[in-house]
């Protein structure tokens, strides 16, 4: 990662703090655009709003490595009470927000020797689980836009690639790991044992927007202690 210039949008929290805390120390430059400032020594911060249509973008540097688009909502409730102002909030963060900043990236990327995307998507939207229909639509649509534009774009040597976690402790997820009970119910629904930490997603991450991950593209990456693909 030395001397590779990577942009994270959602350094603040989360996953995105932890990928951006793990790129740090291996040598990578980081620019964080978001709401919130992740007050990260070295981290170069930009404050926007992913949702908006008039995003400046004039802080993007000329070459880019990796763009790490990590924004996400959990918006879980029967579909029936559902609104579609509510379907809407979670496709403009996960879907239209991503499009807006990989739009904007394009010609930054364009001039890396191994420039790498990574997006998030849900297990949710593999499984079919209660309760998720507005988040497995938004990040179904996340995954539909990544396969897209990895082959769009690897005339351009852009590599695009998803991470799909389950249930990983950030604070969108606290309420649902909210005491000891709760958490022990998340460990034993997960083969592996244990629910996600956002380091399990940052490891991953990190390869990708690595030269050891540069033959890697177009893939969705179940990262999720088993859930996805084991019934024990």
């Amino acid at each position: 990662m030395e001397g590779k210039t990577i942009l994270i949008v959602g350094a603040s929290s989360g996953i995105g703090k932890s990928i951006t805390e793990m790129i740090l120390a291996k040598g990578a430059k980081v620019i964080s655009a978001s709401r919130q400032n992740p007050n990260i020594s070295s981290v170069e911060h930009y404050t926007i709003d992913v949702t908006s249509d008039e995003i400046d973008f004039s802080f993007l540097p000329e070459v880019l490595d990796g763009v790490v688009y990590a924004p996400g909502s959990i918006n879980l409730k029967p579909f029936h009470r559902l609104k579609t102002d509510e379907f809407q909030q979670d496709i403009q963060i996960n879907v239209l927000g991503a499009i807006r900043v990989l739009q904007a990236s394009f010609k930054a990327l364009k001039k890396s020797d191994n420039p790498s995307v990574v997006l998030f998507s849900t297990v949710a939207a593999k499984l079919g689980m209660n309760f998720h229909s507005s988040i497995a639509t938004a990040k179904g649509a996340v995954e539909g836009l990544a396969k897209s534009l990895a082959a769009e774009w690897s005339m351009h040597r852009i590599r695009v690639n998803v991470l799909s976690p389950s249930l990983t402790e950030t604070p969108l997820a606290e309420r649902l790991l909210a005491n000891d009970d709760k958490k022990e119910a998340s460990n034993k629904r997960h083969p592996i044992g244990r629910f996600g930490r956002p380091e399990d997603l940052a490891h991953m991450a990190t390869l990708l927007l690595s030269d050891e991950g540069s033959w890697i593209t177009g893939q969705v990456i179940g990262i999720d202690g088993g859930v996805g693909a084991l019934k024990p």
